[in-house]
């Protein structure tokens, strides 16, 4: 019998990461460019090679890996019975999601893939199955309140032109305006922001075309997000009034995405690293909004829960569920029909 593994896969605004399970070990790795795109959608052609050249060299050997790591006695898979993708634009910006599989498939022998949003990955990451609300915040936000059944409630998640309001680009932004302002001599502005966004960018003209011109304006935008939290923890009263409203915001997108469902909140993503400043703001809005909330505190990652849906979906147990999860095995493709997870 050929020896199998497991991939879960994070595709976000931070780049791609892969954990990869075989025989009671791990060996993970990752690639921080950012996500592939043709004409803003995500472009899978060159996503599948993306994460396939990451799923290769975390299992090479540590001389020739050049990166990543591994936890315990780490054996190659000859193939993967299942690996689940959490991308980021999913739904909305990911075309067809079958593109993965027929890509994939092959190369690494799947038994099963699971093509999800990011949100749901980092929904099963933070709460396992459990039902609930999971903020998934990094350079974007998108909120998901989910019982993987029959409900599924999205809040916010438009990108950083119409929304992802208290994402990392929106904090980035904000602080780029006050810095701006004070550039301008205009009321509101930040001295502290301004000092931070020169030592970055350089003159505002300079930071104008690199926003404008690089078909990669969220990611910059979110670039300017530490700065706004260094400032903030220096004590700077505009840094730290963006970062309490980044709290509230991500507050208010949690409670409209809990209708239907048991009030548990979690989070995941690499904006909550600030803890120390959007925690408390997001956590009180909540309460404020809907006494009795529960706050459970992640399990894991988006990847860990790719990993988790790449177990269940080889045996048999994840449903599709359209625009937001997707399964494909070797003997029937399912494309969303259906209701369940």
């Amino acid at each position: 019998m050929s020896r199998s593994g497991f991939a879960g896969v994070d595709v976000g605004g931070g780049g791609v990461r892969v954990r990869i399970e075989a025989g009671g070990a791990n060996a993970y790795g990752d690639d921080a460019a950012p996500v592939p795109r043709d004409k803003g959608r995500v472009d899978l052609d060159r996503l599948a090679a993306r994460i396939a050249a990451v799923i290769e060299k975390a299992t090479q050997p540590p001389d020739r890996r050049g990166g990543g790591g591994r936890e315990g006695e780490f054996a190659v898979p000859e193939r993967l019975a299942g690996m689940a993708i959490g991308v980021t634009g999913l739904p909305g910006l990911v075309k067809d999601p079958g593109t993965l599989w027929h890509a994939l498939r092959e190369r690494f022998g799947l038994g099963a893939l699971v093509v999800a949003g990011d949100m749901v990955t980092t929904h099963v990451g933070a709460l396992g199955f459990r039902p609930g609300v999971v903020v998934a915040a990094g350079t974007g936000v998108i909120t998901l309140g989910t019982d993987l059944a029959g409900v599924w409630n999205q809040a916010d998640g438009w990108g950083h032109l119409l929304g992802d309001h208290g994402s990392g680009a929106w904090v980035g932004m904000q602080g780029l305006h006050a810095a701006l302002r004070a550039h301008d001599g205009r009321a509101g502005g930040s001295p502290a922001l301004l000092e931070r966004m020169t030592a970055r960018f350089g003159h505002p003209l300079d930071l104008v075309a690199l926003v404008y011109e690089s078909g990669s304006a969220a990611n910059h935008l979110a670039s300017f997000a530490p700065s706004v939290a260094e400032a903030a923890r220096a004590g700077d009263p505009v840094a730290r009034r963006i970062w309490a409203e980044a709290g509230r915001q991500l507050g208010e997108a949690a409670v409209a995405a809990a209708s239907g469902l048991e009030p548990v909140f979690s989070w995941g993503g690499r904006l909550f690293d600030a803890a120390d400043l959007l925690m408390e703001p997001f956590q009180d809005t909540v309460r404020a909004l809907l006494p009795g909330a529960q706050f459970a505190p992640p399990l894991g990652t988006s990847a860990d829960g790719a990993l988790a849906l790449a177990r269940a979906a080889a045996d048999g147990a994840v449903q599709p569920h359209h625009p937001y999860l997707y399964v494909f095995t070797a003997d029937r493709s399912r494309t969303g029909a259906g209701t369940g997870a």
